[in-house]
């Protein structure tokens, strides 16, 4: 897995509980998702139509770098399917994973047009 993004764990990230708050993970992982697939189908109308069962393993609490990892699962015909884990960067424990997500590559009127990719691409490659 490919650890991409860093956050930092900051007091208004918190629960009540004092731990990292569930949703605010989910939102870092959403935009995550989201800006990899738009960098990958090369096209910034790019949505999220499903994410599978997410799994939270352990938690975070302020002060704590939590790092995003994504992996490709695949790519179909007008969408990219990936997976993802959030870990402790301290030590290297797993917080959350999420087995599917699937992003859905858009045209200009909001209807899923085909990408035609069929493999990662590094922008370094593309240059």
């Amino acid at each position: 897995m490919r650890f991409h993004t860093r956050k930092w764990v900051k007091p208004q990230d918190l629960n009540p509980n004092g731990t990292l708050f569930g949703g605010h993970l989910l939102s870092w992982i959403d935009e995550e998702l989201a800006l990899y697939s738009i960098i990958q189908l090369q096209n910034q109308k790019v949505v999220t139509k499903y994410m599978s069962e997410i799994n939270f393993k352990s938690s975070a609490r302020q002060g704590d770098i939590v790092e995003i990892g994504i992996d490709v699962v695949k790519f179909g015909n007008t969408s990219l399917v990936l997976k993802c884990a959030v870990r402790n960067m301290m030590t290297r424990e797993i917080i959350i994973t999420i087995d599917n997500a699937t992003m859905v590559n858009l045209d200009e009127s909001g209807k899923p047009l085909a990408h035609g990719k069929t493999q990662i691409e590094f922008v370094k490659d593309r240059l």
